[in-house]
């Protein structure tokens, strides 16, 4: 199923970037709370690759609007289950389930924390409260910050670039007041975003690693011209607009 989310990917972006000192330090033992800013409907298909590149010997899971899940059914046979977080009862059944899933010591929990589509340059971030109460369920866990952003730079498709923030133990957040601790947890994604956002500003390939790359070039008649052109001049054709790094 992963495959299936990872030829979609490059067929429709350029690639997916994560700055090297955004690697995430992945735990021993213990299950992880990975939550992230919610920028764009592709954050659900990010969630996946990473789980698969990053945490390939967890069994990742991620709360999705119960009525989204109705509509992309697929999401539900890769860990994906439907909540209804604008409602008390859907908020309960959110704690319920993250409380059962992170129960286990090999499991994520991925959840984009502010609960609602926001663009990356908002500021406050606006979390939800359920992430902080979550904690309260699994102290065991390790909580990790996740930014996500999109650009376009010199290619048709689109580049996704990620970068995961420090780790935070759960038994520290939870000497902390309920109110302290979302301020913390905001103040930690804040600051992944804000380095992660200066480097997709630099437009600089070097200041990120390709995690998986897409289809280059334009397609169709320019393309075509610019195949024929290289063939004219003995040159092997590159579809990407500047070369890509060898």
């Amino acid at each position: 199923m992963v495959s299936t989310f990872r030829r979609y990917f490059t067929r429709h972006m350029n690639a997916l970037r994560i700055a090297p000192w955004g690697l995430p330090s992945v735990p021993q033992q213990g299950p992880v709370i990975v939550y992230s800013n919610h920028p764009a409907w592709w954050d659900a298909a990010i969630y996946i690759l990473a789980a698969d590149r990053f945490f390939p010997s967890y069994e990742s899971y991620a709360p999705i609007d119960a009525a989204m899940l109705k509509q992309y059914g697929i999401f539900g046979r890769i860990g994906a289950f439907g909540v209804d977080l604008e409602s008390p009862r859907g908020a309960a059944d959110f704690l319920k389930a993250g409380a059962e899933i992170l129960s286990v010591p090999d499991r994520a929990l991925w959840i984009t924390a502010q609960g609602r589509f926001g663009d990356v340059r908002e500021r406050p971030l606006g979390l939800k409260p359920g992430v902080a109460h979550l904690v309260e369920r699994a102290p065991g866990c390790i909580v990790l910050p996740l930014a996500i952003e999109y650009g376009f730079w010199l290619e048709r498709g689109a580049e996704a670039f990620i970068a995961f923030g420090q780790p935070m133990p759960g038994q520290d957040l939870l000497n902390l007041s309920r109110s302290n601790r979302l301020k913390r947890l905001e103040s930690e994604l804040t600051t992944t975003l804000t380095h992660l956002s200066a480097d997709v500003q630099s437009r600089d390939p070097a200041r990120f690693r390709t995690v998986l790359e897409g289809r280059a070039g334009i397609g169709g008649l320019y393309d075509g011209w610019r195949r024929m052109a290289a063939a004219l001049r003995g040159r092997a054709f590159d579809p990407s607009h500047e070369g890509r790094p060898s």
